[in-house]
């Protein structure tokens, strides 16, 4: 079992191809694609922490019409798109991971050591803020997958 980090997949929003310069002929094939690759990725006993913008709900296309095509357990946190039926709660959330006390939430928020969050699209992948790290873990910085988190200690590992 892996844990992963995804945030900002927009699905159902054709809008968001043209606002962040996605690469997507039609929010059909953008939706395609990112189910696509979530799914090469995640396994179905795996865990996704996704953290905020999840879809655009609608009609038929509704929350569970998108979280029955992909793998894995989802635990969603609620983003600034998502709306009622997201089907969340929650809007931050703690988990401790060897030995790391990782915070969670949409926006970038540097009140833990590392802030694992989306929103901000394609600006960067990781922001250092004063001693603290904000960690991007949105579709638009990772080729459109969702990132484990061994993927993203690897990266600290890096800058510390």
């Amino acid at each position: 079992m892996k844990y992963w980090l995804t945030s900002d997949t927009h699905l159902n929003h054709s809008r968001i191809i043209e606002y962040v310069n996605r690469p997507f002929k039609s929010v059909e094939h953008m939706d395609r694609e990112l189910i696509r690759r979530w799914n090469e990725r995640v396994e179905h006993d795996d865990t996704v922490f996704h953290l905020g913008d999840f879809a655009f709900c609608r009609g038929e296309k509704d929350y569970n019409y998108y979280a029955e095509q992909l793998n894995g357990k989802n635990i969603l946190v609620k983003g600034n798109h998502d709306g009622r039926e997201s089907k969340s709660i929650i809007t931050s959330m703690t988990i401790k991971y060897h030995g790391i006390d990782w915070y969670m939430s949409h926006e970038p928020t540097p009140v833990y050591k590392y802030n694992l969050h989306g929103h901000v699209h394609d600006l960067w992948k990781i922001k250092k803020y004063h001693n603290k790290y904000l960690i991007n873990c949105g579709v638009d910085v990772h080729n459109f997958y969702p990132i484990s988190i061994e993927e993203i200690l690897e990266e600290i590992k890096t800058l510390t």
